[in-house]
């Protein structure tokens, strides 16, 4: 318990709060017009689908009551489904849909009827999950995760947050499901939150806001040191998803599916800060080891470029005098004495 408390008091001495944070990484990097572009799944969607960036495909919309069977309708053919509201906030109104063996809604596991869906379909559009502001439907497809996953803890769907900043990864974790959040990922419902080593594409401790384990707390299985599969892939599709963005400051939400691969989930203008404490770093230590690197590349670039300012009239006026030097030094003939 004594280590776990020293450990938290380095953490905070080299983290960011909130109001630091704001300061000093959004307000600089981020013009307030862009947030919905984060802030707003469909939006979101829009400007993925524009690049190509590879995401969760959208079946179908619903932007008023009117359209809610319709789009019911229109997603019958799919035997699982994810909906979503557009501006919903840490996971809330996300709810999973699978049909059983007998054409049966299911969602966690019970039975569901149309009338509960288009009840749950109503509650969203009516604001309930997206502090009673008007909201739209979302439905998208479901995720089937990474095996990978699944050896760790056997339920739920769990993702990568990568934060970048102009376009670089500068922090990473796995957010993961466990038994007290009933198969959520989010640390606020009681998830880990799972540092990662950017360089090999590790997993590190595991952190559930009171204590750091190696292995899952539920299932007991190993956790640190996991190479993660496709990292390499998900590094690229985090960098590429925020040139896409004029967002220069952001977190990107990135699942592995078993079938597609990475796939881009949300964009975040105001990534939570729990992410320093899964990394047991905090976000000024990761800015200054940045900056040393920045100046360990650069100051032979400026050294080079000094040289080459320098140099080039220096050298004209080197060449300049050892031609000088040479002309005073060159013997000169005596005349022939006279007869």
């Amino acid at each position: 318990m004594v280590s776990y408390l020293h450990k938290i008091r380095a953490i905070a001495r080299s983290a960011m709060g909130m109001n630091r944070r704001n300061i000093e990484l959004i307000y600089p990097n981020n013009q307030v017009k862009d947030y919905k572009l984060a802030d707003d799944k469909l939006m979101t969607k829009a400007v993925l689908e524009q690049y190509d960036l590879a995401c969760a495909k959208t079946y179908a919309a619903i932007e008023s009551i009117g359209g809610i069977h319709t789009a019911w309708e229109s997603v019958q053919g799919y035997s699982k489904l994810a909906i979503k509201p557009a501006n919903g906030r840490g996971g809330g109104g996300i709810k999973i849909l699978k049909k059983n063996p007998q054409g049966q809604w299911m969602s966690s596991g019970q039975p569901i009827s149309d009338t509960q869906i288009f009840k749950h379909f109503a509650d969203i559009i009516m604001g309930v999950y997206s502090l009673g502001s008007r909201d739209r439907v979302l439905i998208e497809y479901c995720i089937e995760p990474h095996p990978f996953f699944h050896e760790i803890y056997p339920a739920g769907v769990p993702d990568f947050r990568v934060i970048l900043l102009k376009h670089r990864p500068i922090m990473a974790m796995l957010r993961l499901p466990t038994d007290r959040s009933d198969g959520k990922a989010n640390l606020h419902q009681g998830g880990l939150g799972i540092g990662i080593d950017l360089d090999t594409g590790t997993l590190q401790q595991a952190y559930d806001g009171q204590a750091y384990y190696d292995v899952h707390p539920d299932t007991q299985q190993p956790i640190k040191d996991r190479p993660i599969p496709h990292w390499d892939a998900i590094v690229t599709l985090s960098i590429q998803t925020a040139k896409a963005f004029p967002l220069a400051y952001l977190g990107i939400d990135i699942v592995i599916d078993k079938s597609l691969g990475p796939l881009v989930m949300e964009i975040n203008v105001r990534p939570g800060l729990g992410i320093q404490l899964a990394n047991q770093k905090g976000l000024r230590e990761v800015f200054k080891l940045i900056l040393m690197k920045v100046q360990q590349s650069i100051i032979p670039f400026l050294v080079l470029l000094l040289l080459l300012v320098i140099g080039i009239p220096l050298a004209g006026y080197l060449l300049e005098s050892q031609a000088e030097r040479t002309a005073i030094e060159i013997p000169v003939e005596a005349p022939a004495p006279s007869t």
